[in-house]
């Protein structure tokens, strides 16, 4: 596993909110393509075996493999914005949250670096990484992960969320449960992320570490 030494230490069954954007302030998704294969990253590296390259991965026959999948996260949301990201993840494994994300950024700047042939660090030095210490703003926090192309004002088609997943019930990258599960049905969810989505955009309720998150990107 992937060592790191930080503020912050991460502990099975605890969840944190992940993000980072592109060195200077760079795009990290030029196209539509960059946002497909970070997504695909997400979904295969979450591995505790080591899969190689995606490209060498996809060669595989998946359905001869002996074992399931042992994932070193659960993804709780993400969203994909030109030049950052967020992702909210619960740790499974002792060191697995570090070794997840050294994989998924050094398998993604490999991939960038080769298609816009450029060299260097693609990212603004580590991830950054948030402690989410209780239930309540775990909730808070996903809305604001869930929508944050709207906190940035980023509309169309050019950016990828885990809302979708959530209120339309697509794709299947996402622990939705979690979340999910704490509401009566997707009417009640949707309306409790209107309401938290306009208290972060409004401001009315300050939130130190969102506003700050707010600030640096």
């Amino acid at each position: 596993m992937v060592c790191s030494m930080r503020k912050v230490k991460f502990t099975d069954g605890e969840f944190y909110h992940i993000y980072n954007r592109g060195t200077d302030k760079r795009k990290i998704f030029v196209d539509e393509n960059d946002l497909e294969r970070f997504l695909q990253s997400l979904r295969e590296f979450n591995n505790q075996k080591p899969i190689g390259s995606l490209f060498e991965n996809s060669f595989r026959d998946k359905t001869k493999l002996g074992n399931p999948v042992t994932k070193l996260v659960d993804i709780v949301c993400y969203c994909l914005n030109p030049n950052h990201f967020h992702l909210i993840l619960k740790q499974r494994i002792d060191g697995g949250l570090s070794e997840f994300m050294h994989r998924l950024g050094s398998g993604y700047t490999r991939f960038f670096n080769i298609k816009y042939k450029r060299s260097g660090v693609l990212f603004q030095g580590k991830f950054k990484a948030k402690h989410i210490n209780s239930n309540n703003y775990l909730l808070r926090v996903g809305t604001y992960v869930n929508q944050n192309n709207l906190v940035h004002k980023i509309r169309g088609n050019f950016y990828r969320s885990s809302w979708l997943e959530y209120a339309n019930k697509e794709e299947n990258l996402c622990a939705k449960s979690i979340i999910l599960d704490q509401f009566k049905n997707i009417i009640e969810f949707k309306e409790f992320s209107a309401v938290a989505l306009k208290s972060i955009l409004e401001n009315k309720k300050p939130d130190k570490e969102l506003e700050a998150i707010l600030l640096e990107n």
